[in-house]
């Protein structure tokens, strides 16, 4: 599944993201769950969380930060022709981007929800690159977001330490294909280990009429075998970046930033040495906002971009990984807005 063999390429021009505003630290968790501040950050290297309070949606969130990745792109929203929206989470199963579309008053754009949980992202970012690359579309915004407090058990310090709520958005255009800042990508999904990480709907049966059930709406919280989710990024991520290495001829010390799924301080570590990546080319922002799902690759890189540490042409090997169990990888260059 390599890229590049269509008639257009896909240019990365814009950035943006949108955070809650409630921010609970590992001593203050401390108050809820038997735990300390020494012990998650020793474990994952999270030491915030940002957590969506009253008024604070996926919709508000999302529409925040398309806006502010329009804005960067310098682009007017009915220069969009489609809107993905990679979430969980959503605030209407039935699908949250068409209401993102109808608020930033993009009336040109498709627009639908994408659910991979943590692979969420990349998985639609690849998917905004084929649309792009046959010449379907020009321009997109891909969102991600999710509020992963909605779903959490505030009572197991196994898994309520790890995640937050956010969003974040990246625009992306048609370029001529030898410009292109997507080079590659690869992704796999292995359903048989999707007991490790699931927020499984409630099977409850409950009587209609004589004879009859139904199943009352409903989820009950995620639910994670930490050790296995661990041992399967260390060991898939490495090996799908090396594939996607191989398959485009890119030298790993010619990548100017890893850029990966914010889960675990030690996997981010665990696969820079793996290809002698030094420690600083590693974007981590972890400590300050936790596990955010769909929203942590663009998050650190509107982060990034905006704190001047991704400039133009920089190269960025990524990986998004998580529930399904799926994972991926993308080798990107920021071109950033013209």
């Amino acid at each position: 599944m390599f890229t590049g063999r269509f008639g257009y390429g896909m240019a990365l021009v814009g950035c943006g993201s949108n955070l809650p505003t409630q921010i609970i630290n590992n001593e203050t968790l401390g108050q809820r769950v038997k735990t300390s501040d020494e012990w998650i950050r020793n474990r994952t290297g999270i030491t915030y969380r940002r957590i969506a309070g009253s008024g604070e949606t996926i919709t508000t969130l999302g529409v925040s930060a398309a806006k502010a990745a329009l804005d960067h792109a310098g682009w007017d929203p009915t220069d969009v022709n489609l809107i993905l929206l990679a979430t969980s989470t959503p605030d209407d199963l039935f699908g949250s981007a068409p209401r993102l579309q109808g608020e930033l008053g993009a009336h040109q754009a498709a627009a639908f929800d994408i659910t991979a949980a943590c692979s969420g992202f990349l998985f639609a970012l690849i998917t905004a690159a084929q649309f792009i690359q046959t010449g379907s579309i020009r321009r997109a915004l891909i969102i991600g977001a999710d509020q992963l407090s909605r779903w959490v058990n505030w009572d197991d310090r196994r898994t309520c330490i790890l995640f937050g709520d956010g969003a974040a958005a990246i625009a992306v255009e048609a370029c001529p294909i030898e410009e292109t800042g997507f080079l590659g990508f690869r992704m796999r999904s292995d359903g048989c280990r999707t007991d490790c990480l699931n927020l499984r709907q409630i099977t409850k049966a409950i009587p209609l009429v004589r004879g009859i059930t139904y199943q009352k709406g409903g989820f009950q919280p995620i639910a994670m075998n930490g050790q296995e989710v661990y041992k399967f990024a260390v060991r898939e991520v490495p090996e799908i970046l090396h594939e996607l290495l191989t398959s485009t001829n890119t030298a790993s010390s010619s990548i100017d930033w890893l850029l990966l799924h914010q889960a675990n301080q030690r996997i981010l570590e665990a696969v820079a040495d793996r290809f002698a990546i030094p420690h600083d080319h590693i974007l981590s922002n972890l400590a300050n906002y936790g596990n955010t799902s769909a929203a942590t690759i663009p998050l650190m890189l509107d982060e990034a971009v905006k704190d001047g540490r991704i400039q133009k042409g920089n190269l960025i090997a990524s990986s998004g990984f998580g529930a399904g169990l799926s994972w991926g990888a993308a080798l990107l260059r920021w071109q950033g807005p013209k």
